[in-house]
């Protein structure tokens, strides 16, 4: 079935079509949420009140997007709120704890693997560094697969600012992988 037909099923009182939305959804943007507010607690919180925010404005889906982009939207407004209120700290062994290990592919050598877990955590680092503009647009591209004009609608920008961001992050990323490899 259909997000439109999912839809207009909730919008007519079926709470089950509103569940199929949530179960197709919910891991999606959990991973998502994670990356962009950096912590597992805050983004459980911000997507569970993302689904009750969208269900109670579902009436306001214009569909002029997808049904995703609009949740998403929603629950970044509410990762930005939460990440706004607290100062933000970053510790890699806190991320690994947060996200779990990385996975580290199909390395068999256990050096390799343990250097891939290494180059994941300084990765990831270096994400949560980055300014909430330019984290949410490499995210939303690299880690969600989104095009530049479903970024774009999701983060309420014209493309040129979105190329821009992009462009801008991946080199505020690679230099900071270059000051790593360095400093070590």
């Amino acid at each position: 079935m259909s997000d439109e037909e999912l839809i207009q099923l909730s919008l007519s009182g079926d709470r089950t079509a509103y569940e199929k939305l949530v179960l197709k959804y919910q891991d999606r943007l959990y991973c998502t949420m994670v990356h962009v507010s950096g912590n597992a607690e805050d983004a459980s919180d911000v997507v569970q009140d993302a689904f009750m925010q969208a269900y109670l404005r579902l009436s306001t889906f214009r569909q002029t997007s997808q049904f995703y982009t609009w949740l998403y939207r929603i629950a970044f407004n509410l990762s930005l709120g939460i990440r706004r209120k607290r100062k933000p700290t970053i510790s890699v062994d806190g991320m690994s704890a947060e996200r779990g290990n990385e996975p580290a592919g199909d390395a068999v050598d256990p050096l390799e693997k343990v250097g891939n877990e290494e180059m994941a955590k300084i990765l990831w680092t270096a994400i949560d560094r980055l300014h909430e503009d330019f984290r949410s647009a490499i995210v939303l591209r690299e880690m969600e697969g989104c095009s530049y004009e479903e970024i774009s609608q999701i983060l309420d920008l014209p493309v040129g600012t979105v190329r821009s961001r992009l462009h801008r992050a991946r080199n505020i990323l690679r230099e900071s992988l270059q000051k790593y490899e360095r400093d070590f």
